[in-house]
């Protein structure tokens, strides 16, 4: 009987760090068995600036995660998120020595390799690469070209960048608590495989993921990935915005986004009003559910407009470039009532919310269901193809006798609201050129920083 494959992902945002174990079920769905979530403390858009803290974050929701499933987690795929997170676009080609032999893996890496060696700024390095589409001696639109003959093999390459240090140090969080890092993924990239279908991604769809800290962008075109962004701004600052326009808390501006907020303000009455309790003692403070819909509104339209910027900086307005998808909204900010229409209104684009059920076990719960745990889902299916065992079945009895309590962190509404990210891929085809150099890739940077933080002790 095959060992059941175990995985685990770990998204660790602006807000919230969510600690994710689950496994595929017989009908190929994905099956949660337990999910740890506490509050984000120690990051800021998408980059560690506590190491102690993020620890005792990571802390939290890892034994919250274990609590629930049983099992206890060796290893974890990491989302890579933030605001020093950068993409280009850049085109190399090699000659053959034998044009008579058919093109191999190694003449594929071989062009990889001399890619990894374009000129980054001081402090920054290449985090992956990934070839687009291929020419050979001058024939394009070449998709897969292994098993055939030429001399002369170009790519163009969609390559990210990021700071190496936020990524080591995100590396040492992880190691801190005990916890291998078994890979990497750029976050919008782990959320399009949790809420887009192939269909969307060949049409051409971008996903904007509206994170606490950071909005993130991954536009898709014929099945590739053509473009990312990362907007440095997000919920929080919708939040910062109530705070300072209501002259109230943090936590009340949170409630109230969360629970009367709307980013269309010609939804509320004038008379619409609601009451927040005084500070020890004072009398309560009335705000007019339209002013607060009106500073959402401003927020949000900012925001948008800087993705679409992104979008038609793609070539969106261009015939052979055109989304005809349109857009998917997922992130904790999607589910901001009346968000969907703004977006069509301003972008002029169809628009729905990402869900990621439809990869999930039909008896998952409705929670893990929500916008908010995308990329969550979406790096525990990463986590499934790199095929390593993450987490081993705890002892019952050694569970009851070792755990007393849930974690501290008892998730409050400042939370409800997504994460960082900007992200790595995971193309769902099994033979395919692009998913070959990825594991191989990868497999070379996790070595890297896993040698940069052992020579560092």
């Amino acid at each position: 009987m095959e060992k059941e494959n175990i995985a685990v992902g770990l998204d660790i945002g602006t807000t919230k760090i969510v600690a994710m174990i689950g496994k595929k079920n017989e009908y190929g769905k994905l099956e949660i068995l337990g999910v740890g979530k506490s509050k984000s403390l120690g990051v800021a858009r998408g980059v560690v600036n506590n190491i102690t803290q993020t620890i005792q974050s990571i802390q939290q929701a890892v034994l919250e995660a274990e609590t629930k499933s049983g099992y206890k987690i060796k290893n974890v795929v990491v989302g890579i998120a933030g605001q020093h997170i950068r993409s280009i676009q850049h085109s190399d080609y090699i000659i053959r020595n034998n044009a008579e032999e058919v093109i191999g893996e190694e003449d594929i890496q071989l062009l990889i390799d001399q890619v990894n060696k374009l000129a980054m700024l001081p402090g920054e390095e290449i985090i992956h690469v990934l070839p687009q589409e291929f020419k050979i001696d001058g024939q394009s639109e070449i998709k897969e070209p292994i098993g055939m003959y030429g001399g002369r093999l170009e790519s163009s390459f969609h390559v990210v960048v990021g700071q190496a240090a936020s990524i080591r140090n995100l590396g040492r969080c992880i190691q801190s608590t005990g916890i291998e890092l078994s890979g990497l993924t750029l976050e919008p990239l782990a959320s399009a495989d949790a809420v887009l279908s192939q269909e969307e991604k060949e049409a051409g769809v971008a996903l904007i993921d509206i994170g606490g800290g950071t909005t993130d962008l991954a536009i898709f075109k014929d099945g590739i990935i053509r473009h990312t962004a990362v907007i440095p701004f997000g919920g929080n600052v919708i939040t910062d915005d109530i705070k300072e326009g209501c002259s109230i808390i943090e936590k009340q501006a949170e409630l109230l986004k969360v629970k009367f907020g709307s980013a269309w303000p010609g939804e509320n009455k004038d008379n619409e009003i609601v009451s927040i309790p005084g500070l020890r003692g004072r009398e309560p403070k009335e705000i007019s559910l339209k002013n607060l819909s009106k500073i959402i509104h401003a927020r949000v339209v900012e925001i948008i407009e800087q993705v679409y910027t992104e979008i038609k900086d793609y070539g969106h307005e261009d015939p052979r470039k055109k989304l005809i998808a349109g857009i998917v909204l997922t992130g904790g900010g999607a589910q901001l009532m009346h968000i969907k229409q703004l977006v069509e209104y301003i972008t002029g684009m169809d628009t729905r919310i990402g869900y990621p059920n439809e990869h999930l076990a039909g008896n998952s719960d409705e929670e893990i269901s929500s916008p908010l745990y995308a990329t969550a889902v979406g790096l525990v299916m990463n986590s499934i193809e790199n095929k390593t065992q993450s987490a081993v079945k705890n002892d019952t009895t050694v569970i009851q006798n070792t755990i007393v309590k849930p974690p501290v962190y008892q998730n409050p509404v400042v939370e409800e609201y997504r994460e960082e990210i900007v992200h790595e891929e995971v193309l769902h085809r099994e033979n395919k050129t692009e998913t070959k150099i990825r594991s191989s890739f990868f497999g070379g940077y996790l070595d890297k920083i896993k040698d940069f933080l052992d020579n560092a002790e």
